[in-house]
C-alpha cells in the first residue's frame, strides 16, 4: 500500500501526544506519541496520521474537513485517495489513513460502494496516531 503523508509541523511534544499543524490549515491536532517524539519541533516535517473508524459512511456532499480543528480528532470526511484491505487514505485537506470497522452493520453505504474517489465520513475510536515518514 502507498503510503501517504501529512505536511506540517510538530509545534509541541508532551508525554505520550503531540500537537502536529497540517501546512495549509488552522488545525491542530493531538496524536497519540506512545514511543515518544524525537523528531524535529517547529520544522516541516510529514506524518503518516492513522485512525481506527467506529463508523464509516458513504456521503453525497460536504467538504474535506477534520473535527475538532484543536484536539484529538474525532470525525474525517475526505474524497478517498487509496483503498485496500480494509484501509482507506482520505484527502480530509490533509491525508489521513483510516482502519474501517470490522463489523459490516459500522459502514453505511448508502451513497454507494466506498471507491476511488468517493466521499467519505469516519466517526473515529480515540486515539489517532502518527508515524513519521522517512
Amino acid at each position: 500500500m502507498p503510503t501517504y503523508a501529512a505536511q506540517g509541523k510538530v509545534t509541541a511534544v508532551e508525554a505520550e501526544t503531540i500537537i502536529f499543524r497540517p501546512t495549509g490549515t488552522v488545525y491542530a491536532l493531538e496524536l497519540v506519541a506512545p514511543d515518544g517524539y524525537a523528531g524535529p519541533i517547529d520544522a516541516p516535517v510529514q506524518l503518516v496520521i492513522k485512525a481506527t473508524a467506529r463508523k464509516a459512511y458513504t456521503v453525497p456532499s460536504g467538504g474535506l474537513f477534520v473535527t475538532p480543528i484543536v484536539g484529538t480528532p474525532r470525525v474525517v470526511q475526505g474524497r478517498v485517495k487509496h483503498i485496500a484491505d480494509g484501509t482507506l487514505t482520505l484527502n480530509c485537506g490533509m491525508m489521513v489513513t483510516v482502519s474501517l470497522p470490522p463489523e459490516s452493520h459500522a459502514i453505511d453505504l448508502a451513497r454507494g460502494e466506498i471507491a476511488v474517489g468517493s466521499l467519505v465520513n469516519a466517526v473515529l475510536q480515540p486515539g489517532a496516531s502518527y508515524e513519521v515518514k522517512a
